[in-house]
């Protein structure tokens, strides 16, 4: 038999990545090469780009959980060791030493800004306050009981059509209009959601707020009354809004990049990820968490029964809250909520059977074998749900501030995508398992 022969596949120009060798694979007698490449922290990948050309071959990876779609110089993370950088800087520096504003200014422009930049970017974020006056009158047309998360990504998908002046995805000066309006324009949208659900006036932004004030200002204030933001809150929801504001290649990230990919404006791509960061396995893992908790507390606050469940394959019960699909170590996003949510809880003395049951849960996870062994840690939407409750956020806003904490990185990969040499829509291949070719039947033969 004749010596198997060899065909390079060769290995397109990644940002920011270089070559490491190459990787064999043997298909029908033949020995393919495959470039293997490298990220900064050492990270490896096999660059099977050319695969199907070469070969005829695909691979196959449900739920792409072991495919890297890109190279990106955002957000790098170690889910066994338990590390989380954005553009290099651990997020733990970042929570204790900057604000929201001022870490997605780090993401989007790719550096910590100077005095002036920052005060020039926050200047320009107030003057983008406000929604077109005729949006406002959308909500009078939503339910009363519509889901919050389904109201935003309808009005930010809407905003494309209020502003036309800046949707061409090629001209750097309209997409920079677009990044700022979105930032600013959004916690409104948001607190607006909130409003149309009880019923209250819908309040206009004030400019001289800081950008978490402001947001819960216009979520708690009502025209007839005084109102003046605990600065306590303003403080865990700024950390709260860090700690979400990238995660690297998830769910709804994925989704913007995608949606972006074909040259949909920003404000189309950004309403794709809200409705992918609404699903319950996302972000609206919080609001399940926190329901879950009310759902112990209901069933006499049983927390044994409730593991013991947890830890039964076809209980049908799963604990929310816990393990993470890329962290296999604590959660360093839940180190720092957890510290938060403990200020917090003490300094508000809050009494409360829901705070007690998450305790104790949080108890059983860092002692009990089971999940120590499948390294089944408290992880951010655990804590997260906790502080937002103490604060008098309703559990259907949870999913909400979770995206204004994101939209900062969802623009930032949104925009990394589109200066990207190798940037192309994204098409997914796949493998068909259906029925081969069939006779068509008129429908008088068929049985």
């Amino acid at each position: 038999m004749s010596a198997p022969t060899s065909k390079p596949v060769a290995a397109p120009p990644w940002p920011g990545s270089k070559a490491d060798g190459v990787a064999r694979l043997e298909l029908n007698g033949e020995t393919v090469e495959i470039p293997v490449v490298i990220g900064t922290e050492g990270e490896r990948a096999l660059d099977i780009a050319k695969l199907r050309a070469t070969t005829g071959a695909i691979t196959l990876d449900e739920g792409y959980v072991n495919t890297g779609s890109t190279t990106s110089a955002i957000t790098y993370l170690d889910g066994e060791k338990g590390i989380l950088r954005y553009r290099g800087y651990p997020i733990e520096d970042l929570a204790a030493k900057a604000d929201y504003v001022e870490v997605a200014y780090l993401l989007i422009y790719g550096k910590l800004p100077t005095s002036d930049e920052l005060d020039s970017f926050r200047m320009s974020l107030s003057l983008h306050t406000m929604i077109h006056e005729d949006m406002r009158n959308f909500y009078s047309g939503f339910p009363r009981d519509a889901h919050p998360m389904a109201i935003v990504g309808s009005v930010v998908g809407a905003l494309s059509t209020f502003y036309q002046d800046s949707l061409d995805v090629r001209d750097p000066r309209q997409v920079e209009v677009s990044v700022h309006r979105l930032l600013a324009k959004l916690p409104t949208i948001a607190a607006y959601s909130y409003k149309k659900s009880v019923g209250q006036p819908l309040m206009y932004p004030r400019n001289d707020l800081g950008y978490c004030e402001n947001f819960l200002h216009m979520m708690f204030a009502v025209p007839c009354e005084e109102y003046h933001v605990d600065p306590d809150f303003a403080e865990a929801l700024d950390m709260l809004l860090i700690v979400h504001a990238d995660h690297e290649q998830n769910c709804s990230t994925s989704t913007v990049r995608m949606v972006g990919s074909s040259d949909a404006n920003l404000f189309a791509s950004i309403s794709a990820g809200i409705s992918a960061l609404w699903g319950p396995l996302h972000g609206g893992a919080n609001q399940a968490c926190v329901e879950m908790l009310e759902r112990i507390g209901a069933d006499g606050g049983n927390v044994k029964k409730y593991v013991d469940l947890a830890k039964k394959k076809d209980s049908g019960f799963r604990l929310m809250g816990f393990g993470h699909r890329v962290y296999k170590n604590y959660d360093p996003r839940a180190k720092l909520i957890k510290a938060t949510c403990d200020k917090l809880l003490a300094k508000l003395s809050i009494r409360d059977p829901i705070f007690d049951i998450a305790q104790q849960l949080e108890e059983v996870a860092l002692a009990d074998d089971y999940f120590i062994e499948r390294k089944l840690y408290p992880n951010v939407d655990f804590y997260s749900g906790v502080i937002y409750r103490a604060m008098g956020i309703p559990v259907q806003m949870f999913t909400v501030l979770f995206a204004m904490g994101r939209l900062a990185g969802w623009i930032a990969h949104w925009i990394e995508m589109h200066h990207s040499p190798t940037k192309k829509i994204c098409r997914p291949r796949q493998v068909y398992t259906g029925e081969m070719r069939r006779e068509f039947l008129p429908i008088t033969k068929r049985t």
